[in-house]
């Protein structure tokens, strides 16, 4: 495969978007690194790493069109997923972690759960 059917500026587009890609990347790392509580470092690196992929996907999305003379969107089936899975995970990682602070000692500072394990009475059986 060769770039002579890709013109100059699409390429210098493309790898523009690889580098954009590749800072953001380790921005989400150093975010990763930097940032000590689990609840702090769940959504910024998870955002930024999202916008990485979304680089790596356009860039791919334009070289490939423009090498093949026709639009490519497979490669939008990466950011599909990417958009479906990030936020449930996201959800799933946080309540998990919740809970497992809820189970240790020091989690007094921790917001009260949504429906409390000792409740016997509902709110609508006050007389």
């Amino acid at each position: 495969m060769t770039t002579e059917a890709v013109p100059l500026w699409a390429q210098i587009l493309t790898g523009g978007l690889l580098l954009l890609s590749a800072v953001l990347t380790l921005a989400s790392a150093w975010g990763v690194l930097s940032l000590r509580d689990f609840f702090k470092r769940l959504h910024p690196p998870a955002l930024v790493l999202v916008g990485a992929t979304w680089c790596v996907t356009l860039a791919s999305m334009l070289f490939l069109s423009l090498h093949d003379g026709a639009l490519q969107l497979r490669t939008w089936l990466i950011i599909i997923v990417l958009s479906m899975t990030v936020p449930i995970t996201t959800v799933i990682l946080s309540r998990a972690a919740l809970f497992r602070e809820r189970r240790k000692p020091s989690g007094a500072n921790l917001p009260p759960p949504l429906h409390p394990i000792n409740a016997t009475e509902s709110p609508h059986d006050t007389p």
